[in-house]
């Protein structure tokens, strides 16, 4: 690892210690739920969950519970990892309508692979409480393009109440390479294509300190910089395609440069090419909502989507909120697009693994979170059902340890106007 990654990861992994301790997470014994592990105890009835400070210290049925534990009981209910939205726009924007309070898309930058999205997070946004109520505990904050196919740099977060929300930057990188990267490039996806290998063929003149060669450079040093990584298989590319066609082009890609560790968002048409996928160890996050062809790239587009590519064996995630696949507010819709899929044939295991520990082995946070095991980051989810039923809602939500109280904007709205035959508001007052 060269010496500024290890500098900036280093940096990260201090700060989000800092942040822990400052949210003075505490010892609580979660007692007598039917404990979805998500890993290799499967689940687990009357179960015990243990967590100590921002850590899972125990899990089991027969688990002793120490004297000095708060105890949350959960008989009769549901406990999960945490949920992890693997796609979206938290906390790094407030109001879409007000380019001011949107941090996601460096649209007039004369760069793209360099553009890294963590610098504009936001800890305060209103959409970080009005989501984690509803169980989602990680994201993934993603990058749009802007003036280049290359969106660039996306980044995990938790959550949880502290100042720094930074997970993981530099979690993948993102490019277009369906019809909007056509667009972008020129008018044509064969100009997108051309541009995403001349890219990378400078990134690799970039880290061998040599000049590119055959003239001027298309890139510039920053964004040639910031392709090195993924070129080296450190970083993940992130790739926006939805049209069978594109995705086999993708798969080529994955042929000719080996090292490449490819992720798909979108792949509308993705259960054409799934057993292809699955060879490649290519997976793939997913809008389940997705049924109808809205434009000409996702003309197969079907419900059945998630199903048909679980069974030919591609890791999914699923995410995304009403319109699509990339959200901010809407991101807590996650469940209700895994419970879709269920509808529409996928088990609900595999679904339950999409909004949990799958989108956290795609970024590769794995070894820390999405399942319920000693060992791992406390962020576990005490449900009154069935997760994955529309009118089931959280009784305790705990990020890193933290019981999170329930509220958010919205709450207080609810609760400030749902009764007025009281005092009214301060401002409401003659």
């Amino acid at each position: 690892m060269k010496p500024m990654k290890m500098f900036r990861f280093a940096a990260v992994a201090a700060l989000g210690s800092l942040a822990v301790t400052a949210a003075q997470a505490e010892k609580i014994a979660i007692t007598g739920g039917t404990v979805h592990t998500m890993g290799d105890a499967g689940v687990i009835e009357n179960g015990i969950v243990l967590i100590d400070g921002a850590t899972i210290r125990a899990v089991g049925r027969n688990v002793e519970v120490p004297g000095d534990y708060r105890v949350i009981d959960a008989t009769g209910k549901w406990v999960t990892p945490g949920l992890m939205s693997a796609s979206s726009t938290i906390g790094i924007e407030e109001v879409s309508a007000v380019p001011g309070t949107v941090d996601h898309t460096a649209r007039e930058a004369s760069f793209g692979a360099a553009f890294d999205i963590s610098y504009g997070l936001n800890p305060s946004a209103t959409n970080i409480p009005v989501t984690r109520i509803e169980g989602v505990t990680r994201a993934v904050v993603i990058p749009g393009t802007g003036k280049s196919i290359f969106a660039g740099q996306a980044a995990v977060i938790h959550l949880g109440d502290a100042r720094d929300i930074l997970v993981k930057p530099g979690a993948a990188m993102g490019v277009d390479l369906g019809e909007g990267g056509a667009g972008t490039a020129g008018g044509a996806r064969g100009a997108a294509w051309v541009y995403l290998e001349n890219a990378f063929r400078e990134a690799g003149a970039y880290a061998g300190g040599r000049a590119p060669g055959f003239g001027e450079p298309m890139l510039n040093a920053l964004d040639a910089a910031a392709l090195v990584p993924v070129i080296e298989g450190d970083m993940p590319l992130l790739v926006s395609a939805d049209r069978a066609s594109d995705l086999r082009q993708i798969l080529r890609l994955k042929k000719r440069h080996g090292d490449l560790k490819i992720i798909l968002l979108g792949a509308s048409e993705g259960w054409m090419v799934g057993e292809e996928l699955a060879a490649a160890d290519i997976p793939v996050i997913l809008f389940p909502f997705a049924n109808l062809p809205g434009n000409f790239e996702n003309l197969g587009a079907t419900m059945r989507n998630a199903a048909r590519l679980n069974d030919a064996g591609v890791t999914i995630a699923i995410a995304g909120g009403n319109f699509g696949i990339r959200t901010s507010h809407n991101a807590r819709l996650m469940r209700q697009l895994a419970g879709t899929a269920v509808a529409n044939g996928l088990p609900w295991e595999a679904a339950m693994a999409a909004v949990t520990v799958n989108p956290a082995r795609i970024f590769g946070i794995d070894d820390k979170y999405g399942t319920l095991e000693r060992g791992k980051e406390a962020d576990v989810v005490v449900w009154d059902g069935d997760p994955l039923e529309l009118m089931v809602s959280p009784d305790a939500v705990i990020i890193r340890g933290q019981d999170i109280p329930l509220v958010s904007r919205q709450t207080k709205l609810r609760d400030r106007y749902m009764n007025l035959q009281g005092e009214a508001p301060f401002a409401y007052r003659k």
